[in-house]
């Protein structure tokens, strides 16, 4: 038998030693390798994910991922989230991060590929929480002074940090400008629909996919359910009694019971798109129609529209394909019959037929545009209809169709980029909100009705955006977010400045009035 001499023995035993703590060093780094990539992906969905997606693929804000920070260093990483970015809706983390949970976060999005997290049917059953599960105990009237629901206006209010008491959904009384409840959503609220049969209910929608049926009564939660991850798309048929909600993470559509809020049917995003590619589909507009038991709604990747019949077994789906790429927003005319919708990368709007299911012609509509939720006024005999455009090229306009000869009548210079163009029969006015990055984004412009030319421009103290006229059309709500961080209402007619409303990063603003007259610019009847 061989033996060592006592030094090479006490050498053997050193190696040995040194390679077990390597080893267990080894392990060591490799479970906290693990520990820092699980905490770095917590504080990225607690935290990021409502704005960048859940699959780290983007959603109102780029996307963050290994391919995409490609180059980008850590240092510049960590200093744009210790900062925030001017002008967006990212605030200074600077605080509300320490300093380790930025670099794991930093470390976590550098170093991980796009992800592909799905939410089942059986998640959203699973998800549906149940407030007040006796509805005959809410009181049988608002329990506040209002002669008319249709005063309501809810603002989606998105909280500093897309989360938090901020996030809520806020109610007004336009016509005493005062508030009359508000109701948390724990993230950032993105779209607030009303139901267009029973006054009370309303249902406010979170970018991080979550549905809540709220009673305007009581102001109360009823029920809530979580239909995806992200996605802000929501639609209430004419009737009342489906709801319908679309996502960007994952790819689906759940058709929704309004009273219970539980899942029909599950619909995934998918199709050929224009130029003959099968894709899955993020969730664009989804719309009710006064015209019909029908929800349309936008694959925005794909390059459809579909339309699905809510009076037929299993709720069957009419594709109506390559209507154009990169759809997203529409707005209803002609009683609800014909869709208008924007075609970001074609620069059109289509004009579909929802009665006969077909294209009936693609518009001009400027670069990139983007409809919001539209505008239709009657001027001289014509319907005219409106349409914003985010920009970034040579012209920036508002686009304006005849919408009963299908054709373009004019198309507005303006200060900028534009989102939401907003109309009422009562006022004077098409208001559109100026998005570009710099002080234009203080401003509204308002193009008159009948020379189709800017009117007026109106300073409103910070970024503007999301106009709104109340129900009588005598005020012209705001958002002035940012570094605003209220809502403000303005005389529609002398522009003079009325009320204004503290919250955290107002976004969306929406009218109960809204569920009369679908389209902003009509009166009720005349869609």
């Amino acid at each position: 038998m061989m033996t060592l001499a006592p030094g090479k023995n006490r050498l053997f035993v050193g190696l040995g030693s040194a390679l077990l703590a390597l080893i267990a060093g080894a392990a060591n780094a490799a479970e906290d390798t693990q520990v820092t990539a699980e905490r770095g992906a917590t504080i990225f969905q607690e935290n990021c994910a409502s704005c960048h997606g859940s699959d780290l693929g983007g959603y109102l804000a780029p996307a963050l991922n290994k391919e995409r920070l490609k180059g980008r260093s850590p240092t510049s990483l960590r200093s744009t989230i210790m900062a925030g970015s001017f002008d967006t809706l990212m605030p200074p983390f600077y605080g509300k991060l320490s300093d380790e949970e930025i670099r794991s976060a930093v470390k976590y999005i550098s170093s991980t590929d796009k992800l592909d997290p799905q939410w089942t049917i059986d998640d959203i059953r699973k998800s549906l929480k149940i407030h007040v599960a006796d509805e005959s105990t809410l009181p049988d009237k608002p329990g506040y002074a209002i002669d008319n629901l249709d005063d309501i206006i809810g603002v989606a209010a998105r909280g500093r940090f897309g989360r938090g008491e901020g996030s809520k959904a806020v109610f007004i009384n336009s016509a005493t400008n005062t508030k009359v409840g508000e109701v948390p959503t724990k993230t950032a609220a993105h779209i607030i629909e009303f139901n267009p049969v029973n006054p009370r209910w309303a249902y406010v929608k979170t970018d991080t996919a979550e549905v809540y049926k709220v009673d305007l009564y009581s102001m109360k939660v009823v029920r809530e359910v979580k239909t995806g991850l992200n996605g802000p798309a929501l639609g209430v048929s004419r009737d009342g009694k489906y709801l319908m909600a679309g996502s960007f993470v994952p790819h689906n559509a759940v058709l929704l019971n309004a009273d219970t809020l539980e899942p029909l049917k599950y619909f995934k995003l998918e199709g050929v798109d224009p130029d003959g590619k099968f894709v899955t589909s993020d969730s664009g507009m989804i719309t009710g129609t006064p015209f019909a038991d029908i929800f349309a709604i936008a694959l925005e990747n794909s390059g459809q529209v579909w339309v699905v019949d809510l009076n037929k077994p299993d709720y069957p789906v009419t594709a109506i394909t390559d209507v154009g790429r990169h759809l997203h927003d529409a707005f209803l005319s002609h009683g609800g019959k014909n869709l208008m919708i924007a075609s970001y990368d074609d620069s059109i709007v289509a004009a579909i037929d929802l009665e006969q299911r077909k294209i009936i012609k693609k518009l001009p509509a400027g670069c990139v545009p983007h409809v919001g939720g539209g505008s239709v006024v009657k001027v001289n005999g014509r319907t005219l209809g409106f349409g914003t455009n985010f920009g970034d090229c040579d012209h920036e306009v508002v686009s304006v169709w005849d919408l009963d000869k299908m054709e373009v009548v004019k198309q507005v210079p303006v200060l900028g980029g534009t989102e939401s163009p907003a109309a009422h029969p009562n006022a004077p006015y098409v208001a559109v909100d100026i998005i570009s990055k710099d002080r234009r984004a203080r401003t509204i412009q308002l193009i008159d009705k009948s020379t189709l030319e800017v009117a007026k421009t109106l300073d409103v103290g910070g970024h503007a955006y999301f106009p709104e006229y109340n129900a009588s059309g005598k005020l012209l709500f705001v958002s002035a977010g940012y570094t605003g961080d209220e809502v403000v209402a303005f005389d529609s007619t002398t522009l003079e400045r009325v009320a204004a409303f503290t919250m955290e990063s107002p976004a969306g603003i929406f009218s109960r009035a809204r569920a009369k007259f679908m389209t902003r610019g009509l009166a009720p009847g005349n869609l």
